[in-house]
């Protein structure tokens, strides 16, 4: 993946990774709150032998290391710890007692490091004092003073102090961990998302698939989705701007053809490909285009029920010569856009859109018609939209994103290619709001054509 393709991923999760940081910090809070609070008192032990007679200086430093050495094991013994429990009152065993005190001794060096965890900081304080004087009556009583031995002498070089604040827990660091944890936990989620989820999420994710062109993006609007006729109803709207955008680039796209037959289709079902057809052929009509709207959809014909018309009688109708054309073309709306309903629906739609009255009626639309739009079955599912793309000017992939699987929109686009179909360009819908600003000037630069 390239820089900016991170970036978008980071855009696109950006709320799944700061509830992932939020999550984590409140667990680490709550861990904070739930630990039991430690406190520790530190002390530091010189141990020294003098007086002996039969060691000289070098001696007497390697025998006292060796000393110290020892006396790690006997400061936690229950020797020590059991007069310190005694003078305290402490209600625990020495060894209880032990698992709270660490002993160290720093190496080449004769200083005792004693550390002692509670809960309370002046009885840390208190337990490190009492411990001190408890090791070196144990010592003194161990360590007799013999012909060229020396006396061993503890002296203690750091007094333990009352700790001002706690050891355990580290509210900072516990709640940094906890935003690294969130930081990684996010971007892991991000990285899984963007593996295991193939759906087509932005324009981006067209891009990667096919380098044909985005002719337009219809943003996300609930009423178009059931059929609604925006590009009729709400005039001046963004979304009724997006059909004009659309209709434009597909003015700019059909510079220097005289055939202007535009299949609508889809990947799939459901991306609402009627909709499109139906609200585009209107956009283009007010633009003063004569347009023909076909419903070419001859298994689950919309077109008719969209526009509340009459759709008994149409295509189907026509191509098997019972009727002729001028008697089922309907006009509808103030501008009079003119529709050609599916007709009775037959046991043969493919049969009949690849025959040889089926070329011979595209032909005569050209010739009568500025621009026929056909809205056509989904790419996938059956081969209609092929066969009927063949003998138009090409087909507009409608692509409702979020909707729709990237392995699913390459196949459509693969479906188009082996059987010579030209793709005019692509039509995302269900977008945010946001997404479809520049479409229009956009595709205008790509295809070197100035706005008029």
């Amino acid at each position: 993946m390239e820089l900016h393709q991170y970036v978008r991923v980071l855009k696109r999760g950006w709320l799944t990774l700061v509830l992932s940081v939020l999550v984590a910090l409140a667990a680490a809070a709550a861990l904070v709150a739930l630990l039991p609070v430690t406190y520790e008192a530190e002390t530091r032990i010189y141990v020294s032998v003098d007086d002996a007679e039969s060691y000289d200086l070098s001696q007497r430093s390697i025998y006292s290391q060796e000393l110290v050495r020892s006396f790690v094991e006997l400061a936690q013994s229950s020797a020590v710890l059991g007069p310190v429990v005694e003078d305290l009152d402490l209600e625990e065993t020495p060894r209880e007692l032990a698992d709270r005190i660490s002993v160290a001794a720093q190496t080449g060096t004769v200083i005792l490091e004693v550390t002692v965890a509670d809960d309370d900081p002046e009885q840390a304080a208190a337990i490190a004092t009492s411990m001190t004087a408890a090791l070196d009556d144990v010592v003194q009583g161990l360590t007799t003073s013999t012909a060229g031995s020396g006396n061993v002498t503890l002296t203690t070089v750091e007094e333990p102090f009352t700790p001002e604040g706690p050891s355990f827990p580290q509210p900072v660091n516990i709640l940094g961990l906890g935003l690294l944890a969130g930081l990684a936990i996010g971007i892991v989620l991000l990285a899984l998302r963007e593996v295991l989820d193939t759906k087509v999420r932005s324009e981006e994710d067209i891009a990667e698939l096919t380098d044909q062109a985005v002719l337009g993006g219809v943003q996300y609007d609930r009423g178009l989705q059931k059929g609604q006729l925006i590009a009729h109803t709400d005039v001046g709207s963004p979304l009724t701007e997006s059909f004009s955008t659309l209709g434009t680039n597909l003015q700019f796209l059909a510079v220097g053809q005289c055939a202007r037959s535009f299949v609508i289709s889809s990947a799939i079902e459901g991306e609402g490909k009627s909709s499109i057809a139906v609200n585009l052929a209107i956009s283009l009509r007010d633009a003063g285009y004569r347009v023909l709207l076909v419903d070419a959809d001859l298994r689950r014909p919309r077109v008719a029920p969209m526009l509340g018309l009459e759709g008994a009688v149409g295509l189907t109708d026509v191509l098997s010569g019972r009727v002729d054309l001028p008697d089922v073309v309907q006009l509808w709306g103030p501008d009079e856009l003119e529709v050609l309903p599916a007709g009775t629906v037959p046991p043969n739609p493919i049969e009949l859109l690849g025959s040889e009255a089926m070329a011979e009626l595209v032909a005569a639309l050209q010739r009568e018609y500025e621009i026929i739009i056909f809205d056509a079955p989904p790419l996938l599912p059956v081969s209609d939209a092929r066969v009927l793309g063949a003998l138009c000017s090409g087909v507009l992939l409608v692509v409702a994103v979020g909707k729709v699987q990237k392995p699913q929109l390459k196949k459509a686009i693969e479906a188009l290619r082996l059987v010579d179909v030209k793709l005019l360009g692509l039509v995302p819908t269900m977008l945010p709001p946001k997404a479809i600003v520049g479409y229009s000037s956009a595709y205008r630069q790509s295809v070197g054509v100035e706005a008029r």
